[in-house]
């Protein structure tokens, strides 16, 4: 797929909008929904489908030194004696969970995020992940993934993981150039991740990613090409490649980044034209949004083969499992609902000592929910959206009931981005680029929600 998208439709499109991790989207969800309705959809999920494998993601909260461009929710300490507290409250939950489900279940996505998993030592790793096979049978030729800080691992611990049976790591690099790494408190020299992606090769992990961040303060077109030029050297099998988007009021790290500093608009739309143009020429597939991979990676052959799934982790060869969400702030979907964990740890410790589990918040999809659910994931992962199947599947008559949304995509249509026919509407490759937009015109919730500013841009 070639980079071929004008400057001045990137600038139309560079407007908020949601990444549809999940639909709706977790600013919907709702406080009246809580353990007894998640509990509720776990029987439901014992008596139906206790057939279907599992996915299981597990935060990890704690950070030694706080990142200034982040969002995520973390605890920032040095106090490694924390993580065995933590452990404890894990095992905790696993054990309440399981109570309402059974111990067993098949698992064939594990993910580990955080914060900084590898803030576990070597031996709360091993016990974080015996643990887990206590409760969950980790299936052969799953995904089982942990995100790295390079600056936590050596070629021991990379050793350690694959022992424990992670196949796939992640490496958070953002930026090569020292000034920016400066600039945003996250200093680790090139060779480091070099070193560390060299010894994973070795060691036998079936996949490495790299993030990096566009629009970081004191990057500039320049200075990012030098980036993406040394990632072409490194040649992960996956590229995450986010838009760096500054919302100090919301989350507090941020504030501490100097607003003169940020790269202009211009400058920002420049590195994302010259980020496609150099991965396209290096032979990476474009899977969607802001990932990357090679063609033989497995997220290129699921997207070639239509096979591509979309869950709270990004995207994913798995199937569209159901997904137990373990941790502070972490966030589940079981069968119609989605719901989420306490984000204090006080307020999770506090509800597992009282027994119950820590839901606080979550929802209970409508059947209009679930109909434009699929819409959006047929769109994001597939690139297509096929009256056909979605009728046959929810018994209605797609002209008729999106006809609002298909008269807005003429626009799109106009522009290049998406081809309207009888049998759907189909993302052009030009448009893949932009697939979060055309996404965002079924979304009824932004139909009525002008308020957008809380949301990413798309660019």
């Amino acid at each position: 797929m070639s980079h071929s998208i004008p400057d001045d439709l990137l600038r139309r499109f560079d407007i908020p909008g949601p990444r549809y991790t999940s639909y709706p989207t977790a600013d919907r969800f709702v406080e009246a929904f809580g353990e007894a309705d998640y509990i509720q959809a776990l029987e439901q999920r014992r008596a139906g489908s206790m057939a279907l494998p599992l996915s299981l993601y597990v935060h990890v909260p704690f950070c030694e030194s706080v990142c200034y461009y982040c969002a995520c929710n973390k605890v920032i300490t040095k106090h490694h004696e924390r993580a065995a507290e933590y452990l404890r409250y894990l095992s905790r939950e696993m054990e309440l969970q399981v109570n309402h489900f059974g111990v067993g279940h098949q698992v064939s996505q594990l993910h580990l995020g955080g914060g900084t998993p590898t803030f576990l030592s070597d031996t709360e790793l091993e016990d974080l992940m015996a643990m887990i096979r206590r409760h969950f049978r980790l299936v052969p030729g799953g995904e089982y993934s942990i995100e790295v800080d390079p600056r936590t691992v050596t070629e021991e611990r990379l050793q350690v993981l694959h022992r424990l049976g992670f196949n796939r790591l992640s490496f958070g690099v953002q930026d090569f150039d020292p000034a920016v790494q400066k600039a945003v408190h996250r200093i680790q020299p090139a060779e480091q991740v070099f070193d560390l992606v060299a010894a994973a090769r070795r060691i036998g992990f079936e996949s490495v990613n790299v993030d990096l961040i566009y629009g970081l303060p004191l990057q500039t077109p320049e200075s990012f090409a030098r980036t993406l030029a040394q990632l072409e050297q490194l040649r992960p099998d996956r590229v995450a490649l986010y838009a760096y988007a500054h919302l100090p009021s919301r989350f507090k790290p941020q504030r501490r980044i100097v607003p003169a500093e940020l790269p202009s608009p211009g400058d920002k739309l420049a590195m994302l034209s010259a980020s496609l143009d150099a991965l396209g020429e290096a032979g990476y597939v474009y899977v969607g949004m802001d990932h990357f991979a090679l063609p033989n990676d497995s997220l290129a052959v699921a997207k070639r083969q239509g096979r591509l799934h979309r869950n709270f982790q990004g995207y994913s060869t798995q199937p569209d499992c159901d997904l137990i969400a373990l941790g502070v702030s972490a966030i589940g979907r079981i069968g119609a609902t989605y719901s989420q964990n306490a984000k204090t740890l006080d307020e999770y410790y506090d509800m597992l000592d009282q027994g119950r589990l820590p839901i606080v918040r979550g929802l209970a999809l409508s059947r209009d929910d679930l109909l434009r659910r699929a819409v959006i994931m047929s769109l994001m992962c597939q690139g297509e959206l096929l009256y056909e199947s979605i009728e046959l599947g929810h018994l209605i008559e797609c002209k008729s009931y999106f006809a609002r949304e298909i008269e807005a995509l003429e626009d799109f249509q106009a522009a290049g981005l998406v081809t309207l026919d009888d049998s759907g509407v189909h993302v052009t490759d030009r448009g893949w680029y932009l697939v979060r937009a055309i996404a965002m015109v079924f979304d009824k919730y932004l139909q009525h929600d002008q308020d957008r500013a809380r949301f990413s841009k798309i660019i």
